[in-house]
């Protein structure tokens, strides 16, 4: 899929969640799964909790496939990342996670998780997950802040390079949930210009993230669905 190979390796799970929506499936977790990344003390929910709180429908967007529940880092489009990671190569490798929604250590890999992707007909896609965390890491994944040197960068897939500028709009946000950073991506390819807006925000127990990838991508249409997503996870969630 050509939008693949537009990204760099930080954002190649974003676009992977939606490009490879078709080929998602439902795979509820193990108890084992749910139980072992729970910290002591925590408020927890499981994967399939979560799957419940997603969003069931976005105006104008038709959901790709069935949502997908488990262990966050054993989600398939989590793993898919894993492999293009070796296929792209960063003018600044320190910047390989720089637009990246969320960390991939500690326990984020072992946390419960819920992912859906809806698409629209021009080509636009939106991205919900929801990670049960506990409320320090959550903190810790809304603090995360782009470094001046990664505000641009440039990757090479297949002998293609692209360019991309990093838009850290969290200073001046309008807040989503219980506190959110809102990061925006946009990506030129020869005459091709592509836009990546994502929220992260956090509830009670639970990390968020909604991206939306497309030629007219929007930080307002990102935090208006980040909102929405928060206000149906609040509600369904105990």
């Amino acid at each position: 899929m050509r939008i693949k190979h537009l990204l760099p390796a930080g954002l190649a799970v974003l676009v992977g969640l939606g490009g490879c929506a078709g080929e998602t499936r439902e795979r509820p977790a193990s108890a084992g799964e749910d139980t072992a990344s729970a910290p002591a003390g925590a408020r927890t929910y499981t994967s399939d909790q979560l799957r419940q709180a997603l969003l069931p429908e976005v105006q104008q967007y038709v959901r790709a496939g069935e949502p997908d529940s488990g262990a966050y880092g054993m989600l398939k489009p989590v793993r898919n990342f894993a492999q293009l990671q070796g296929q792209v190569t960063l003018d600044k490798p320190k910047c390989a996670t720089a637009s990246q929604a969320v960390g991939s250590g500690g326990s984020l890999g072992s946390a419960p998780a819920a992912l859906a992707t809806f698409a629209r007909a021009d080509g636009q896609t939106i991205t919900q997950t929801l990670l049960a965390v506990s409320e320090l890491t959550a903190t810790e994944e809304i603090g995360r802040r782009v470094p001046a040197l990664c505000r641009t960068f440039r990757t090479k897939v297949g002998g293609r390079w692209s360019t991309h500028q990093v838009v850290e709009a969290t200073p001046d946000r309008r807040f989503v949930g219980d506190g959110s950073r809102t990061v925006g991506l946009l990506t030129m390819s020869g005459s091709t210009k592509v836009t990546m807006w994502f929220v992260v925000f956090r509830g009670r127990g639970y990390l968020g993230t909604i991206s939306v990838y497309g030629a007219k991508a929007s930080r307002r249409e990102a935090e208006r669905i980040g909102t929405l997503a928060h206000e149906q996870a609040a509600r369904v969630l105990p």
